[in-house]
């Protein structure tokens, strides 16, 4: 997001897999155990959270509150089951699911990344089916819906979603324009 340096945080979410190669614990997510994910449930420590591929996902409230500090538009990169959770608690957001154009399409990028064994992989996309559906039969769910398959195109796409967030967050860049520079 280099048209705008400074204008978003993401909130990092903790997991209990392992990291991949060149992920760094604090800044990618925070690595822990499913002990210590477990005992942040029970202390009401999440804002969501929810388990996909046998592993424990979750947004913290605290991570929540420190990208909000720095005074930029906080970003939560969630699953369905955490959007549902989100809602229900009543945070004031845009709500923006962020897809492949096809089912197909979502399994070459996830063959090209070379992080799924088979075995993941064909529960990814079984997962990405059920969501799929689910994001079909709840018409309400999501603000927006930007197609990601032109990555220029779904940037744009995005900028305009938030436009209105980023003239309150940044009012001293003037007016917000929803283009990529060519």
């Amino acid at each position: 997001m280099e048209t705008y340096p400074n204008g978003f945080a993401f909130a990092i979410s903790h997991t209990t897999r392992k990291p991949r190669p060149g992920e760094v614990d604090g800044q990618n997510y925070w690595f822990v155990t499913e002990e210590k994910f477990k005992q942040m449930i029970k202390d009401n420590e999440f804002l969501e959270y929810a388990t996909f591929g046998g592993n424990m996902y979750g947004t913290s409230k605290k991570a929540l509150e420190d990208a909000s500090k720095v005074g930029c538009i906080c970003i939560l990169d969630v699953e369905l089951q955490g959007v549902r959770s989100i809602r229900k608690c009543g945070l004031d957001a845009k709500y923006i699911l962020i897809r492949a154009p096809s089912l197909e399409i979502l399994e070459q990028r996830l063959r090209a990344r070379k992080t799924e064994t088979e075995e993941s992989l064909k529960k990814r996309m079984k997962h990405a089916e059920d969501d799929l559906n689910a994001v079909d039969a709840e018409p309400g769910l999501f603000d927006f819906v930007i197609i990601n398959d032109d990555f220029e195109r779904a940037y744009n796409d995005f900028i305009k979603a938030i436009e209105e967030e980023l003239a309150e967050f940044m009012p001293h860049r003037g007016v917000v324009k929803a283009e990529v520079a060519h």
